[in-house]
């Protein structure tokens, strides 16, 4: 089957219905959501922090954003980025709420403002502890409220469509290599679908599935950025992916683990181990207030030196009513497995939470190849660098979601549908019968990058993962040539591919720097005093 629309978004999270809804309101032409799962499964429905904006400006203003985004970026962040995103995040808070978000705000109607882990303002807006659900939600309902909007849910996109699908031959130095749309698979025919688009936009999300432990929910397997690679757009700065330092420990729910919100640690919240003692001091002069990665690997090498299975957050010298005001969610799931805490420690340990690489576009979110933009964290937009300042990543999403909506108006136009591509092929191959193949495969890359390219790196580790992983990239390729595709066989393949990314890059990177931390190349070592 052939289906058109003038603009295909795939991914349904705070990036891709933000554009959505955009270019929808313009009325320049049918609007396909393509949601992996159902729409309402995205990182975005995680996030518990809020977003960042300056918005206080008594105390706070953009050259302050800038420079905590600069800072915890460690200097690689592209200015421009930076700068486009920090001074277009009130506009993007406006319309967000426009669409119907609500923030939480203080008896004068302004803000509730949070503070999180290296930012030097009080900036982060946010709907008690669960903001990522509240935008996600309010999206979801101005995304039903927009007729122009065609909601596509548990459909799997394996492609996108270039010249290479109309038997030209295409490489990385090939110029004008453009998009034509994807090639969808329909759950209910489980065919693959030809989807032709006039523009096409990525927003797929992480890849925290890859590793044994994530925040992220099982979806994000790195679905556009491996489709992007595979079609020879550019990828960048794979290497930097964020642990979240306070994961809530709870052994058998590590897929995706419980997050405990950096607010927590802003609201007051102290790392201790165990017995009570405190280590922070040993690392950094902002102690449990440091930026991610430098908490992150603080606790594991406590962990380490301890042989622990998780270190504690305290807040049991915080009020205990506005504990339970400010965290209603997180209270009420610690005590759903025995933990109040108002009078016990949180147990926590880091997990794979967010990548700062990806797709790289420019300040209008154009990928490499024309026609094809990327928004999100499946994109590289040089704002993060090497590690994310907490809670740049939804207003990322918000701000890039109208610059590639604003660019692609203006573009449309002068783009038609390419009618020559045709369907998938998929004679010859045959029910795939194996899946135990797979689930072991998927498995072993969780393993594989847990194991040796995680917090802590070696060169070593991270060619001993390439050996792993070029194993089951073999094999995973000639099980898909064989077979129908199926989502499982499509995120394996697209699991590997992003491992692959990941570690090369990582190989790549003489140096400590930001979230790319090796024993090889320390920068500090340890020591990450001030």
């Amino acid at each position: 089957m052939v289906r058109k629309f003038d603009f295909l978004v795939i991914g349904s999270g705070v990036a891709g219905m933000s554009f959505a809804l955009q270019v929808a309101a313009a009325k320049k032409g049918k609007v396909a959501l393509v949601c992996k799962s159902t729409i309402d499964e995205a990182n975005t429905a995680k996030a518990q922090g809020g977003v960042a904006s300056v918005t206080n400006l008594e105390v706070d203003n953009f050259e302050k954003h800038i420079h905590d985004t600069m800072v915890a970026g460690d200097y690689i962040s592209d200015p421009e980025a930076v700068k486009q995103v920090v001074e277009q995040a009130p506009a993007g808070i406006e319309r967000l709420v426009n669409w119907g978000v609500n923030f939480d705000r203080k008896a004068d109607g302004s803000f509730d403002l949070h503070r999180e882990g290296g930012h030097s303002e009080f900036r982060i807006l946010h709907h008690a502890d669960d903001s990522g659900f509240e935008i996600q939600r309010g999206l979801i309902e101005a995304v039903r409220r927009q007729p122009n909007i065609k909601v596509l849910e548990n459909h799997f996109a394996v492609e996108i469509i270039t010249q290479h699908h109309l038997g030209v031959e295409v490489n990385r130095q090939t110029p004008d290599i453009e998009c034509y749309g994807a090639y969808i698979l329909d759950p209910d025919t489980g065919k693959v679908d030809t989807f032709l688009s006039k523009v096409t936009l990525l927003a797929t999300g992480g890849i925290g599935a890859i590793y044994t432990s994530t925040t992220n929910p099982n979806i994000a397997t790195g679905d556009g950025i491996a489709m992007a690679y595979r079609a020879k757009a550019t990828v960048k700065d794979m290497e930097f992916v964020q642990f979240h330092p306070t994961a809530l420990y709870h052994p058998g729910e590590t897929h995706p683990a419980y997050l405990i919100t950096e607010a927590m640690r802003g609201y007051g919240g102290i790392l201790r181990l165990p017995n009570g003692e405190e280590f922070m001091q040993k690392y950094d002069k902002r102690l449990s207030l440091a930026p991610r990665d430098i908490v992150a690997r603080a606790i594991d090498k406590e962990m380490k030196i301890h042989g622990l299975d998780h270190v504690c957050l305290d807040v049991t010298h915080k009020d205990p009513e506005q504990t339970k005001a400010h965290f209603p969610n997180i209270y009420a799931k610690c005590l759903s497995i025995g933990i109040d805490i108002t009078k016990q420690y949180i147990p926590v340990c880091p997990c794979a939470h967010y990548l700062c690489g990806g797709i790289k576009v420019d300040l209008n979110a154009q990928s490499s190849i024309h026609r094809l933009y990327a928004v999100g964290e499946c994109s590289c937009t040089g704002l993060h660098g090497g590690n994310r300042l907490a809670s740049n990543s939804l207003i990322e999403a918000v701000v890039y979601a109208d610059t590639a909506a604003r660019h692609a108006l203006s573009v449309i136009d002068n783009y038609s549908f390419n009618t020559k591509v045709p369907a998938w092929n998929d004679e010859g191959t045959m029910t795939n019968e194996e899946k135990v193949l797979i689930a072991q495969d998927m498995r072993e890359v969780g393993q594989i990058m847990s194991n040796y390219v995680g917090i802590v790196r070696s060169d070593l580790r991270l060619h001993r993962a390439w050996t792993r992983l070029d194993i089951i990239y073999e094999e995973t390729e000639e099980l898909f040539k064989r077979v129908k595709a199926t989502r499982d066989i499509c995120e394996l393949r697209n699991a590997v591919n992003v491992g692959y990314l990941v570690t090369r890059q990582a190989i790549e990177r003489k140096e400590s720097r930001g979230l790319h931390y090796t024993l090889d190349y320390p920068k500090h070592a340890y020591d990450y005093k001030n």
